[in-house]
C-alpha cells in the first residue's frame, strides 16, 4: 500500500483516519501541534502518543517529500532554496526578510512559494515556463517548503506569498488543500490576510476564490493595459482577455469586499509610456484596486530573440504620478535577490542542469 504524504491531511481528515483505526479524534490535535508548531520529522519524536499509534502513523504515512539540495543568500539578505521532490523534479523557494514598518527591531519574514514544477503560460520575462509545465505540486510538497525553510533557516514565517514556480490558480484543489493547514488555527496557523496568491488572470480561477470565504489577498498580473500587448508578453491573454479578466476583478471585488491588487512589470520601451499609463488608470480606476510598479529583474536565460530590459527611472516616476491622479494606489517594488535569480520571474528550478546551478 502506498504511503500517504500526512502533511496534505487536514486536521479534520486525520481525526477521520485516527477514529477509524480505534483511536480518539484528540490525538490528531496531538499529531498536528508535533507537525507544526514542533515541526518534527520523525512520527517517533511525537512522545505524548502511545506505541501503537506511532506504529499505525508509520505504516500509513510518510512526512517527508522535500530534499533540500541547496540553498543561496543574496546581498540584500534572499535566500534562495532549491528542493528536489520525491520525483526528482526540482523546485526553488525563497525567504525574504524585512524590518516591520511599525518596529524597525523586529523582523518580518515572507516566504515565496512555488505551486507548480514549471508553468503553462510561457509569459516573455519569466524563466519558469521556459521549458514547459511537468506537473502540479500537492497540498503537502506546497505545505512542506514552509516547513523546510522554517527548519533550515532558523526564522518564523509571518507572510506567504504564492509567487515561486507555477500559476497557483491552475492548481486550484491542492492549492486550497494547502492553504487549509497553513492557515488553520492546528496548523501552521498564518492568517489569511497574512497570505497572497498571485495569479497571471486564470477567470475560472478567480470566480472560485471570490465564492470561497477565506480572506486571502488577490494579485493579478497585468503589465499591459491592451490586448495585443497584453497578449505579446502573456499569452495567457489570448485564453482570457482584458474584456473577460478585468469585468471578472471587479466582480470578486465586489464579493469579498476587498482591494485586488495589480501587478505591472516596468519595461522600457515597452509598456512604460504615458499613454500606458492613462491606459492603464482607464481600465482600472472605477473600481477598489491598487498597483505595484515592479522593476524588471533580467533573466539569466533570457528567449530567443526577446532582449527586455528595466525600465528607467523617471520613466517610473512618470507612470506612477499619472495613476496617482486617477486616485489609484501606486507603490513601486524592488524585488529583493535578482543577483542569485530568486526576484520575480527568474525562478526556474525544475529545469536546471544540477552540475551548472550556481556557474
Amino acid at each position: 500500500m502506498t504511503k500517504i504524504n500526512i502533511h496534505g491531511l487536514s486536521a479534520e481528515e486525520l481525526a477521520e483516519i485516527i477514529v477509524k483505526e480505534g483511536f480518539p479524534s484528540y490525538r490528531a490535535k496531538q499529531i498536528f501541534h508535533w507537525l507544526y508548531p514542533k515541526k518534527v520529522k520523525s512520527f517517533k519524536e511525537m512522545k505524548n502518543l502511545p506505541r501503537n499509534l506511532i506504529t499505525l502513523l508509520e505504516s500509513l504515512f510518510h512526512l517527508e517529500s522535500l530534499n533540500c539540495l541547496a540553498q543561496q543568500e543574496s546581498k540584500d539578505g534572499a535566500v534562495k532554496f532549491l528542493f528536489e521532490l520525491e520525483d526528482k523534479e526540482l523546485i526553488e523557494s525563497v525567504l525574504i526578510s524585512h524590518r516591520d514598518t511599525s518596529n524597525t527591531s523586529r523582523e518580518r519574514n515572507t516566504i515565496c512559494l512555488s505551486s507548480q514544477v514549471g508553468c503553462l503560460w510561457h509569459c516573455l520575462f519569466c524563466a519558469s515556463g521556459q521549458k514547459g509545465f511537468k506537473r502540479n505540486l500537492e497540498a503537502s510538497e506546497i505545505v512542506e517548503q514552509i516547513l523546510a525553510v522554517q527548519r533550515l533557516s532558523g526564522k518564523a514565517i509571518h507572510n506567504v506569498v504564492f509567487m515561486g514556480m507555477g500559476e497557483p490558480l491552475n492548481n486550484y484543489e491542492q492549492l486550497m488543500r494547502a492553504l487549509t493547514i497553513i492557515n488553520g488555527r492546528e496548523g501552521l496557523n498564518i492568517g489569511a490576510r497574512k497570505i497572497t496568491i498571485s495569479t497571471c488572470g486564470i477567470i475560472p480561477g478567480i470566480k472560485k476564490l471570490a465564492d470561497n470565504p477565506l480572506q486571502v489577498e488577490l494579485s493579478v498580473s497585468l503589465h499591459g493595459a491592451e490586448d495585443n500587448l497584453r497578449n505579446y508578453l502573456m499569452p495567457v491573454n489570448r485564453r482570457y482577455p482584458l474584456s473577460q479578466l478585468i469585468p471578472t476583478c471587479r466582480e470578486y471585488v465586489k464579493k469579498k469586499n476587498r482591494q485586488i491588487t495589480f501587478e505591472y512589470l516596468m519595461l522600457k520601451g515597452i509598456n512604460d509610456s504615458a499613454d500606458e499609463a492613462q491606459k492603464l488608470s482607464k481600465l482600472i480606476s472605477d473600481f477598489n484596486t491598487k498597483v505595484n510598479l515592479i522593476i524588471y529583474n533580467p533573466l539569466q536565460t533570457a528567449q530567443e530573440g526577446v532582449n527586455l530590459s528595466p525600465s528607467d527611472p523617471a520613466a517610473v516616476y512618470s507612470f506612477q504620478q499619472i495613476l496617482k491622479k486617477s486616485n489609484i494606489p501606486v507603490t513601486v517594488r524592488y524585488s529583493k535577490g535578482q543577483a542569485i535569480q530568486a526576484a520575480c520571474g527568474q525562478l526556474r528550478g525544475a529545469h536546471l542542469d544540477r552540475q551548472s546551478y550556481f556557474d
